[in-house]
């Protein structure tokens, strides 16, 4: 029995959890160790080791993430779920938190002006149901915030707004701005002119709160749903599925059990909450899912309460690194074998090794390289073109002395498999 206490004292969060409840079980403790009366010390260890990844009194700046189907109720609004979450983000304000709203409901909230009872499908109907909503949608958080002294601004973004990096910094100060008055900033997709056609949708409001979070520098981003946890099957298919309290990575296993969208007026799924999920935890922002309608859930989860799945962060990327990584491409520079090892070597991407330009974009624009990396291009596309496999002392005659002669540098190429 001697060596088996080190079991204990070298515990580690595995990098991948292996879809259970049971603690023990994705330690891998075996029977063995079972038998000799460890497990009960084990568990104790890894318990607070849970409670250490659900410590939020330091956490200064958190991002809420509402769901359509959160804010509904009976087919319409909640009125009195708008002053419940009110008073709770007062209550963080009151500890000299930050707290940004994303919020999704535009659309549902126009719908039932309107008296539609389906999901609008057609683009112009959704666009119009967005129109009607949104001013609805802010009146509730108004009114609400507003019976606690609290004042919010509204924020409508579409996603070119955060892919171009003056645009994206022009948004940063200005909420930080708000933040620094004490405001609310209530953030949602501006539906009414997004389309996912010409790129300017996020697609659903889970990969924007994660968006916001990520250029926010947020410690924490809360998604409030209509679903208890992260399970490790659909629930509604497989009785036996089991909540997940604690994802450690996002493997490709959990993905593909993530399934599709939602339904009814919501566009997000639990696909796309692991999807946000990724990228918030990319910006070293932990992510905690769990179900709107539990009563008081943010103030519980703050409290440490074990509500819901929490996704732990990965290593910290650069601001600069996540706005090329989180940017929708303006097109692809195609390159060779050689280059692409020379870019995972940290060097610069040359004319030379450069095959074909695909799309029309500017220099400065976030670009991929193949389907490897993403970059922002020191060269246009039309530039690009004249310059492509030529040898870099030639760049100069053809482009004019002041150009630069690299497509990218290091320091602006950032590998999707990083």
């Amino acid at each position: 029995m001697g060596p088996l206490p080190s079991i204990v004292e070298s515990f580690k969060p595995p990098t991948e959890y292996h879809m259970s409840t049971n603690f023990a079980n994705y330690l891998c403790v075996d029977s063995h160790t079972v038998c000799f009366g460890l497990e009960r010390v084990i568990v104790g260890r890894i318990m607070r080791t849970v409670k250490i990844m659900r410590d939020f009194s330091k956490t200064k700046r958190v991002v809420v993430k509402i769901g359509t189907n959160t804010l509904a109720k009976d087919g319409g609004i909640d009125t009195a779920y708008f002053s419940g979450v009110a008073a709770q983000i007062k209550t963080l304000l009151d500890g000299a938190r930050h707290v940004v709203v994303v919020t999704s409901g535009a659309i549902g909230m126009g719908a039932g002006q309107l008296g539609l009872t389906g999901k609008p499908k057609e683009m112009k109907m959704r666009q119009a149901c967005a129109a009607i909503g949104q001013p609805l949608l802010m009146q509730e958080y108004r009114e609400a915030f507003g019976r606690d002294g609290v004042q919010v601004a509204q924020v409508l973004l579409t996603a070119e707004v955060l892919s171009n990096r003056k645009t994206y910094l022009n948004l940063r100060n200005a909420i930080e701005t708000l933040l620094g008055l004490g405001v609310v900033p209530i953030l949602n997709e501006n539906d009414s002119i997004s389309t996912a056609e010409i790129g300017t949708a996020f697609g659903d409001n889970d990969r924007l709160s994660a968006l916001v979070a990520s250029k926010i520098d947020a410690d924490l981003l809360i998604m409030l749903t209509d679903i208890d946890a992260l399970y490790d099957k659909n629930p509604q298919k497989h009785p036996d599925a089991q909540p997940i309290p604690v994802v450690f990575e996002i493997t490709e296993e959990i993905v593909r059990n993530a399934g599709g969208q939602g339904s009814v007026h919501s566009t997000g799924g639990m696909k796309t909450k692991i999807e946000a999920a990724r990228i918030a935890a990319n910006a070293g922002c932990r992510i905690v899912l769990a179900n709107g309608r539990e009563k008081d859930v943010i103030t519980r989860i703050m409290a440490g309460e074990p509500i819901g799945t929490i996704f732990l962060p990965r290593r910290k990327l650069s601001n600069r690194a996540r706005w090329i990584l989180n940017s929708q491409p303006a097109g692809t520079i195609q390159i060779d074998d050689g280059a692409l090892a020379a870019l995972r070597n940290h060097k610069s991407l040359l004319p030379s090794g450069v095959t074909g330009v695909e799309g029309s974009f500017d220099a400065g624009e976030v670009v991929l390289l193949n389907a490897a990396a993403k970059a922002v291009a020191s060269l246009g596309s039309a530039q690009l073109r004249r310059v492509a496999g030529k040898h870099s002392t030639e760049i100069k005659k053809l482009l004019g002395p002041q150009q630069r002669d690299v497509v990218a540098i290091p320091e602006d190429i950032i590998f999707l498999d990083y």
